[in-house]
């Protein structure tokens, strides 16, 4: 009630200090307020405000990057973006409580898948945050029993390609990583030492005019393509580090080339690790990465993850997403 005497600027003042989940619950109270927190200008700061600081977004919440553009003279129609909506939509914490509140057939499904005898769901992991970072996710991977446990070192691989390494996800279900290196580890470490790019021999370059413009198209090589036709999903490693320099462009040319529908069934999953080496060292936040790879682009599922190589912070949780979408690709 002390609220209902200021002017309208001063209570929008006042409820830009207030998060959104008490701004929700303010709007519970009264008409006037249900209405009052409902006003764009606020929900469109919210948005800016707090979207940095988001660690994960994905093929269903990305924020249209026309939103952030456009002042709001210029939204079509003359009326004003529902920030509200797009807030909800996409913060990390409206997905998860959407995610609760559906009906939980998970311990029955998992029940019934026990009672038959299943492969393991393979993913194929590559990318540039393999081997740029200082601290080296695989590694610590393989050494962390506390968060990933370690299920087997199988005696093949593909094609000799990569190590197929087997998993077990909260003691439970277990999967295989191939891990798809660019170089041999001489390589790069040569390549680091010299602060020099290694070549990436996993693809090869393609070149085509497209009106005035060169365009750069890659493909795999034969070895690498027998391991994109037997996986059920891609983890690709992007290097997040804000400090580095980036070609965002030839990065999604190379994940197209992996994902190929060509080469397997198209709505395999895509986890994008956004992965940095160690706590302290400034991320690109992983909407911004989401649109710097042009991930919208894309007609599979995917998901963008905030990762820590040293602690593996976000793993479990783009782990336990990318098993929910292959079981669901695989139970189609």
């Amino acid at each position: 009630a002390a609220l209902d005497g200021f002017q309208i600027d001063v209570q929008l003042n006042i409820m830009s200090f207030l998060s959104p989940q008490d701004l929700c619950h303010l709007g519970s109270t009264s008409c006037y307020w249900r209405a009052a927190v409902q006003d764009p200008l606020l929900w469109r700061y919210f948005l800016l405000r707090d979207l940095p600081f988001w660690t994960s977004v994905d093929w269903k919440s990305l924020p249209d990057v026309e939103i952030f553009n456009k002042a709001f003279s210029e939204v079509s129609d003359s009326a004003l973006y529902d920030y509200m909506a797009v807030y909800k939509k996409s913060c990390p914490q409206s997905r998860r409580s959407l995610k609760s509140s559906r009906p939980r057939y998970g311990a029955v499904t998992s029940f019934l898948q026990s009672l038959i005898t299943q492969a393991e769901p393979r993913f194929a992991m590559f990318g540039p945050g393999l081997e740029e970072l200082d601290d080296s996710l695989v590694q610590k991977m393989m050494t962390c029993p506390e968060i990933l446990l370690v299920a087997g070192l199988p005696q093949r691989q593909i094609h000799g390609i990569g190590s197929g390494v087997s998993f077990q996800f909260n003691n439970n279900q277990k999967f295989n990583i191939l891990t798809l290196y660019s170089t041999t580890s001489v390589e790069r470490r040569r390549a680091r030492a010299e602060q020099a790019v290694a070549v990436n021999k996993m693809f090869y370059q393609e070149n085509s005019i497209v009106g005035n413009q060169r365009a750069v198209h890659y493909s795999v090589i034969a070895q690498v393509k027998k391991v994109c036709e037997v996986v059920d999903g891609f983890i690709y490693v992007a290097n997040a580090e804000a400090h580095k320099k980036h070609d965002r462009q030839e990065e999604l040319a190379r994940i197209l080339a992996m994902i190929d529908p060509a080469l397997g069934p198209p709505n395999r999953p895509l986890l994008v690790l956004s992965c940095i080496s160690h706590i302290g060292v400034k991320r690109i936040p992983c909407v911004y990465m989401a649109h710097q790879l042009q991930l919208n682009l894309l007609r599979q599922p995917w998901m963008v993850q905030d990762t820590v190589a040293a602690t593996l912070a976000g793993l479990l949780n783009g782990i336990e997403w990318l098993l929910e979408e292959a079981n669901c690709k695989n139970a189609q």
